[in-house]
């Protein structure tokens, strides 16, 4: 028997990437070996059972300790007995087709033989889909990284274990090797990945710091958009963390802390709480929130929107421990020049 706890529907989507703003692309099997199962060794059973995994792959994920039998990591030649309780944590494999490399200017804060840190800004998409085939950040990085593992058959989604929204910058990390990229997954499914964000939002929410949790799924109303369900009747749990950093009366500035990185997150949270993201169209966020709506107020907040025509989010942080030297690692991104001028401007009108 097989579980896979990552929702086909989500897994292979067709929408374009400005639906799917902050999903972790790992795949997590808990599979029970049958009764009658011979002793086998656990790369060679894996490889047999799980479809678009190579037995390289498989070892990959093993010395990642991303492979565990009964609850404790195992070694490659492991053999499976009858009833074992499998689990693998892997990358998502490659969605079909081919990506054009495209020579482009990439923000790279960091690279060494393992990964890279990249630095997206808004405006740019990440991987080829359906109306973006082509100028997305895995067509830079497809020519940046030729012999990326999962780049050298121009398969989608080279190196890529997590992903940002369209209109969203900030910060994500890119696997070159496949035990990088099963290193970090594994990171992403244990939540121990430390990832923050600047968002602006309207109003004020309830106290200095909070938790919002609530399961975050497809609306039944519009696909392209994330709800939040309260009593867990559909979607997947959701954790996210603010604390409130500058309040300028009708907008406040929070940074956000993920647990867990559900489609859309933030942004559905935030909604669901009553302080939609700052210029979030989908979300309700690009009209007028608190205050009224007439008079030098109206024209000010009407030239911020144009200021900043995007959510106001940003991935700020991002932490996880290193795949080959097991240290911890820290990174940050500044502000963006649109997100910055926004933020003076509302700290002037506040003054």
């Amino acid at each position: 028997m097989i579980e896979n706890e990552l929702d086909p529907e989500e897994l292979y989507d067709e929408e374009p990437d400005d639906t799917e703003e902050g999903d972790e692309l790992y795949e997590h099997h808990r599979i029970v070996v049958d009764r009658g199962q011979e002793q086998l060794r656990i790369d060679k059973f894996l490889q047999a059972r799980l479809r678009n995994t190579s037995r390289n792959k498989v070892q990959d994920a093993i010395r990642a300790m991303a492979v565990e039998v009964n609850g404790t990591a195992v070694k490659p030649n492991y053999r499976v007995k009858p009833l074992d309780v499998i689990t693998i944590t892997l990358p998502e494999p490659p969605r079909e087709g081919r990506v054009v490399p495209e020579e482009m200017t990439l923000d790279i804060r960091y690279e060494d033989a393992e990964l890279l840190i990249v630095n997206k800004p808004a405006g740019l998409v990440v991987h080829p889909a359906y109306g973006h085939w082509q100028g997305t950040l895995v067509n830079g990085l497809a020519h940046h990284l030729a012999n990326l593992p999962t780049g050298r058959n121009g398969e989608i989604r080279p190196g890529l274990v997590h992903r940002i929204d369209k209109d969203t910058s900030g910060l994500l990390v890119v696997g070159k090797t496949e035990f990088a990229m099963t290193h970090l997954s594994l990171q992403f499914f244990h939540h121990t990945i430390k990832r923050s964000y600047l968002a602006l939002v309207w109003g004020t929410p309830p106290g200095p710091t909070g938790t919002i949790t609530g399961h975050i799924g497809r609306s039944v109303r519009d696909r392209k958009v994330q709800a939040v369900y309260p009593g867990g009747e559909q979607g997947k749990p959701a954790v996210t963390h603010y604390e409130v950093l500058e309040s300028f009366g009708p907008v406040t500035l929070v940074r956000c802390v993920l647990e867990t990185g559900r489609t859309h997150q933030i942004r559905a949270h935030m909604q669901y709480l009553g302080h939609p993201l700052f210029s979030d169209a989908t979300y309700g966020g690009d009209r007028i929130r608190v205050g009224q709506n007439n008079g030098t107020y109206r024209a000010f907040v009407e030239n911020a929107f144009q200021l900043m025509p995007r959510q106001a989010l940003h991935a700020l942080s991002l932490g996880f421990v290193h795949p080959t030297s097991g240290e911890q690692q820290l990174f940050e991104a500044e502000l963006p020049e649109d997100f910055a001028a926004v933020l003076e401007k509302w700290r002037a009108w506040a003054s």
